[in-house]
């Protein structure tokens, strides 16, 4: 089956500035930095304990998101692809792409007590290529399309000489094996994990230099597939995609915060020239996940605004008997959001929401899944239970 995310890149290369196309990804390679909490937290009640939902409910999480067929991508750990795309071969009929973290820096090794991630991050790789592909060591070549041929590699620069040039040596080795391997990557670049490594209002421009330098001694072969970043604000976003509209840019999610703070980062790095986003704590802490992945591509397929996005939602959860985590009114406030992959570190603040960006004829005109109403003449009250109604057929009444 043609996947989504190839018929996409396609499109976005063929006309970078035109193009609407938009690449959502689920990142669920948690156990890759928090170990056992990365299923979040268990719905159950434990007085006086905080228990943690199993390997197993988390990995069950991810075949209903392949089932629902929303977003493009789903980026795993080695160990669970192995399970998902290898063993039970669950992506073999579906438009998603299976991806791996391809290595895990020790800036992701987020444990209980653990001070690893809050020093200078170190390059380190727990999965192979060949394990990612295949399932074990030395892959014959028709095996090596068994497992994933996408994968996510990570940098983290801290502006210091000898740490930034090993992470460069690491990361030139893995793109010579991924090319002798036919094996694709896209590149996170995350911000420093150390304190004062750049002055705040030079971080920006700290890390699209980064990128640009990194990248400009590498031939097309060699090339990241799209980029995994921090959203820091228009003017940063603007300057990297001008720099090179066939380099792809996509945001990273960062701490959970409220639904208004998933739903207008995507909207805005969207509308500042990002193609893609790859949210983790955010879906996997939301209350209803298949609820908050649709409203994502409502978002960014211009069918609804952030704000009544958030209205919306609760509504489903209002019908689905789900208790949120937050009030609507609280869930509708903006957090600081923390975007180091720790909880500590960069501190990005987005704009108060001033309105949608599209008025509501164009909002009425970009909704081919249903008949499109006349939004103009409708109250703010007539259309928040249009889009929960909608919702709530998607995904039933419990």
């Amino acid at each position: 089956m043609e996947k989504s995310l190839d018929r996409k890149l396609a499109a976005i290369h063929a006309d970078p500035s035109g193009c609407k196309e938009f690449i959502i990804a689920d990142a669920k390679d948690a156990d890759m930095g928090f170990s056992i909490g990365a299923p979040g937290k268990s719905p159950e009640r434990h007085d006086g304990e905080v228990r943690f939902k199993t390997l197993a409910q988390y990995r069950q999480q991810i075949r209903e998101v392949i089932d629902q067929g929303v977003v493009d991508i789903v980026l795993m750990s080695a160990s669970t692809s192995e399970v998902l795309t290898i063993q039970e071969r669950l992506f073999d009929n579906s438009h998603i792409t299976p991806a791996a973290r391809a290595n895990d820096a020790t800036d992701v090794h987020i444990h209980r007590g653990g001070r690893i991630h809050t020093t200078p991050a170190r390059p380190f790789r727990t999965a192979s290529l060949d394990h990612m592909q295949c399932g074990h060591l030395d892959c014959e070549p028709s095996e090596r399309k068994l497992g994933v041929d996408l994968g996510l590699y990570s940098v983290t620069f801290n502006n210091q000489l000898e740490l930034d040039i090993d992470v460069l040596n690491q990361f030139k080795d893995f793109r010579e094996e991924c090319e002798r391997k036919q094996f694709r990557y896209f590149l996170e670049i995350f911000d420093p994990n150390v304190p004062d490594a750049v002055a705040p209002d030079q971080l920006p421009g700290f890390i699209n230099d980064v990128i640009a330098r990194s990248l400009a001694g590498v031939t097309s072969a060699g090339r990241p597939t799209f980029l995994k970043m921090v959203y820091h604000g228009p003017r940063a976003m603007e300057e990297l995609v001008h720099f090179d509209p066939h380099l792809i840019v996509g945001i990273l999610g960062g701490g959970a915060g409220t639904t208004l703070d998933a739903f207008l980062l995507i909207h805005e790095a969207q509308k500042y020239g990002a193609k893609v986003a790859l949210f983790g704590r955010k879906i996997n802490n939301a209350e209803h996940q298949l609820a908050f992945i649709q409203m994502l591509r409502y978002i960014t397929d211009g069918v609804i605004e952030p704000r009544e996005a958030v209205q919306a939602y609760h509504g489903v959860l209002q019908e689905l008997k789900i208790a949120p985590q937050r009030s609507l009114e609280d869930d509708l406030k903006l957090q600081t959001n923390v975007m180091s992959y720790g909880g500590s570190g960069t501190v990005i603040s987005l704009p108060a929401p001033a309105g949608s960006t599209r008025s509501e004829s164009e909002l009425a005109r970009a909704d081919s899944s249903s008949t499109s109403p006349n939004f103009a003449q409708m109250s703010s009250r007539e259309r928040f239970q249009y889009h929960q109604e909608r919702l709530s057929r998607l995904f039933g009444r419990k």
